[in-house]
């Protein structure tokens, strides 16, 4: 009885919750959402059910917590510096200014997504479905603290940063690979060939009908998604600083001096 105690507590130090956090990312990025069971982490992690559910409580919360670790790791390893192309920063624009911070953000979400494709689905569900839990909590304060000093009214606090957040969810859902279509390109090579053969049909419409269709079949079988998610950003930005300018910090009174009797 004392080494089967023994060998229990033993376990319980070995297994944390962390670690099945971590397997249950693993099994999601090797085999997606519909492979993550308790029957199959508890074959990759050599323990019983009764140890998993004993630090998760159901796959509901062990999905939340897996989405959760890879959106703090992606935020905790954004660059400090601006990622953006040379000569995209305005004039007069500090490096670490707001604008950098939520670009860095916004690609960071941007590249977890593309390094974990069932994590698009899961963004979505947490920020539509759990507004109190820690996924939504950590994606509107990193975004919401730079938009806080970018001059914008408390009152429109909400708002901005929720349009900068539909439109992170909405652009990163489109750029991910797993769709669950299986017409929908899931590699770089499958995007290429779906690209070129959505170009030359577009290229092959009545230009009558279509010129603007026609005019950007090559521009679209070339765009880069990563350049594209970033010129949205760019885009609302620009529109959030021209509706809501920084205040323009008032010049200091000119020193008086006593007149001359």
């Amino acid at each position: 009885m004392a080494i089967r105690t023994r060998q229990s507590q033993r376990r319980r130090q070995v297994l944390t919750r962390e670690r099945i956090v971590e397997t249950a990312v693993e099994l999601l990025d090797e085999v997606g959402k519909g492979a993550l069971t308790v029957r199959a982490l508890t074959s990759r992690l050599a323990t019983g059910p009764g140890a998993i559910y004993w630090h998760i409580g159901n796959m509901h919360e062990l999905l939340e917590a897996a989405t959760d670790a890879v959106v703090a790791t992606a935020l905790d390893a954004r660059p400090t510096q601006p990622t953006e192309p040379a000569g995209t920063i305005e004039a007069g624009e500090a490096v670490g200014a707001p604008q950098d911070e939520i670009r860095a953000v916004a690609l960071g979400l941007f590249d977890a997504v593309t390094e974990h494709p069932w994590l698009a689905a899961q963004l979505a569900v947490q920020l539509t479905c759990n507004p109190w839990g820690p996924v939504t909590l950590r994606i509107f304060e990193s975004i919401g603290r730079p938009v806080r000093t970018l001059g914008v009214p408390q009152g429109d606090w909400f708002t901005t940063t929720s349009t900068l957040v539909h439109y992170l969810l909405g652009a990163t859902a489109q750029a991910s690979h797993n769709t669950g279509d299986d017409t929908v390109p899931g590699s770089e090579a499958d995007r290429a060939e779906f690209l070129n053969a959505a170009s030359r049909a577009w290229q092959e419409l009545d230009p009558d009908d279509y010129p603007f269709i026609q005019a950007i079949a090559e521009q679209m079988r070339e765009h880069d998604d990563r350049e594209q998610f970033l010129t949205g950003i760019d885009l609302v930005l620009t529109g959030i600083t021209t509706l809501r300018p920084p205040a323009t910090p008032r010049p200091p009174a000119p020193e008086r001096f006593p007149s001359p009797k």
